[in-house]
């Protein structure tokens, strides 16, 4: 990363302040031959190093930005083999989490960048003509950014002649005189979130939020969810109509879509089957961006141990039962442990038996695990633990059984018998002191 301070911004409000930068990230251009036919139309491809530069951005000075390095372009004539440099002025449309892309390096993130031709459809005639593409970029910590870049453009044959001299010699489109390719943002979509986790019965919201050029519109948005090989559109609004399409339990605020450009969707009571890959794709006139939510729904195993309590008894096999139920996914882990008072550790058990899973109306799943205790090989006074662990457990669950030893069983009956006792000596004094 680099970055080029520019000086405070102006502005009605001091605090907090913010500041110009730069910001060069190292990206992958994913191009077509000089036709403009994109490899998923059946023209020949490749990858080429490339920078997405990022011109002037406003982010919040935290008063770190005083040791930041000036981005110099590497070669002011490149060549067919050097990196791809596309600048990009901000000026119409501002970039979503400037903040994050700034400091991604600092707080160990990495950010993934494609940069690809939108599609085969050039604007104009001739050695100067109007391109557009699209540049992905993928932070670790889940932000996804999609910018759609206009390269450039020009209107007159004097300028067509002037251009034709300083063309990109591999993209063969104008470059200006420090060997970049001059791009303005026209429409930049983003979300926080690629994955999400949510508790069943829970309500989540998947973000997803769009920025126009003033020359742009919104044409539709559409929410769609694919699972298992199988999808179906959840919500569809087309500018214009009457109003949207939507199955039940989701929504999205028109009014926050039209006036902020918030196209999140809510969930609201989410079952086993709301779970899958969700598409949130935003449309103008000219171009389309979409992102993608991975949602995974988890739902907690609910331990219980029979018996708590246990008598040592001898030559007897006692069985404990340990019911795990009510959780989803299937993946669950369960073992047993035994600790006595003259071994502080838990010692693992190995002979536990386990029933199938199955599965209940709500989709979640259950299991039981046995634990035969035999009288000649177990000890007295000991706990045993039952110990699940899943996905939806910020830690494992524990639930214990515990086995008295027989001096502790008589002990308690001896003792129960003189309190018994006593209580009855008690009485019969009080009796005969009446009478």
């Amino acid at each position: 990363f680099f970055s080029l301070p520019k000086g405070p911004e102006e502005g009605p409000t001091a605090a907090p302040p913010f500041r110009r930068v730069d910001i060069a990230l190292g990206c992958s251009y994913v191009g077509a031959d000089v036709s403009g036919l994109l490899r998923t139309l059946g023209g020949s491809s490749s990858e080429h190093p490339a920078t997405l530069l990022l011109r002037g951005i406003s982010v919040r000075d935290d008063g770190n930005l005083d040791d930041v390095t000036e981005y110099k372009v590497p070669q002011e004539n490149p060549d067919s083999s050097s990196p791809i440099v596309f600048e990009v002025s901000a000026e119409l449309v501002s970039i979503p989490h400037a903040e994050s892309l700034l400091h991604a390096d600092c707080e160990g993130e990495e950010v993934t960048c494609e940069i690809s031709p939108y599609s085969s459809q050039w604007a104009g005639k001739g050695p100067c003509r109007t391109s557009w593409f699209v540049a992905n970029l993928q932070l670790s910590g889940g932000i996804s950014i999609v910018l759609v870049l206009r390269g450039p453009h020009c209107g007159s044959q004097e300028e067509e002649v002037e251009h034709s001299a300083t063309l990109h010699p591999k993209l063969r489109i104008p470059m200006s005189k420090e060997g970049t390719l001059l791009t303005t943002v026209e429409f930049q979509s983003s979300s926080r979130n690629t994955s999400l986790r949510t508790h069943l019965g829970g309500s989540v919201t998947l973000d997803c939020r769009f920025v126009l050029a003033p020359s742009s519109s919104l044409s539709s948005l559409e929410w769609k969810r694919q699972h298992q090989g199988s999808g179906r559109s959840l919500f569809r609004y087309q500018v214009g109509s009457t109003g949207p399409e939507a199955q039940p339990k989701v929504r999205v605020d028109v009014a926050e879509l039209l006036g902020s450009g918030d196209a999140s969707l809510r969930l609201e009571g989410v079952s086993v089957g709301d779970e899958g890959t969700y598409i949130c794709l935003v449309s103008t006139p000219l171009h389309q961006a979409q992102h993608i939510i991975h949602l995974h729904v988890v739902a907690p195993p609910r331990v219980r141990v029979i018996p708590a309590a246990v008598s040592f008894e001898r030559d007897v096999t006692t069985t404990l039962t340990c019911s795990i139920a009510g959780y989803y996914p299937l993946d669950v882990s369960v073992s047993w442990t035994q600790k006595t008072p003259e071994v502080d550790t838990e010692i693992p058990l190995s002979n536990a038996r386990f029933s199938s899973h199955r599965q209940s109306r709500d989709g979640t799943y259950s299991i039981t695990s046995y634990l035969s205790i035999s009288s000649a090989t177990a000890q007295a006074p000991a706990t045993y633990s039952c110990h699940v662990s899943h996905v939806a457990l910020a830690e494992p669950i524990s639930v214990s059984a515990h086995l008295k030893a027989p001096e502790q069983m008589g002990s308690e009956g001896l003792m129960g018998g003189f309190i018994a006792t006593i209580i009855f000596i008690v009485v019969l004094f009080s009796v005969l002191r009446r009478r």
